[in-house]
């Protein structure tokens, strides 16, 4: 995991150089909304959960390779997490909600398919730098043991992204992808945080410099 950090940070920095010198590269900000949720590894059809929004933002390069391809490191903050409500006997109804914030590594190939549009998939490394619990009208026996299991989320996981482009001029884009965490958050389940693996849908604006 180190060795691919650093190696997308020298790419991202080349980049950078070159966007500076008048290079071929190109380098730029990006950022928009997040539509995530979580895939759940284990039966239990007790466990509903839905969509929650939250966003990201970042800095990508894009990297000339050959004709129609390029090479398109990023460095994202993304957020994902989901939501879920339930019913307690002496609380009544509460909606619980997790944020999980990551700083994220994709490492794209980019399909340049026409002038105006690309397609984009790679792998991608993120790290957990922290998770948000909300409660409303929670019980505190859930609270606790939901604390207790995040706690003991993996701080890295490895994944895959899968999106495409539009050119909107010279310099903007939009973009829409899907990411998916291809490990569980972690190896023991429970009855209230099951093993699950994080999904997002992501729509955003990109800005070249």
């Amino acid at each position: 995991m180190k060795k691919i950090f650093i190696c997308a940070m020298s790419l991202l920095v080349a980049g950078i150089a070159n966007a500076q010198t008048g290079g071929g590269l190109k380098f730029g900000l990006k950022g928009g909304a997040n539509f995530a949720n979580m895939i759940s590894s284990d039966e239990n059809e007790d466990f509903d959960t839905e969509f929650k929004t939250g966003f990201h933002a970042g800095i990508f390069a894009n990297i000339p390779v050959a004709g129609m391809l390029s090479f398109a490191p990023e460095l994202v903050y993304s957020q994902k997490g989901y939501k879920t409500t339930g019913s307690s006997l002496l609380g009544g109804p509460y909606e619980y909600k997790v944020t999980t914030n990551f700083v994220e590594l994709p490492l794209l190939l980019n399909i340049q398919a026409s002038s105006n549009f690309n397609i984009h998939v790679g792998p991608q490394v993120s790290f957990l730098t922290s998770t948000t619990e909300t409660f409303d009208q929670g019980e505190s026996e859930y609270r606790t043991t939901v604390e207790e299991d995040n706690d003991n989320l993996k701080k890295s996981l490895f994944g895959g992204v899968v999106g495409v482009g539009f050119n909107l001029g010279p310099k903007t884009s939009l973009y829409g992808r899907y990411a998916i965490d291809l490990q569980q958050n972690n190896e023991n389940g429970t009855s209230q945080t099951p093993r699950y693996k994080n999904q997002v849908f992501q729509v955003g604006l990109g800005l070249s410099l």
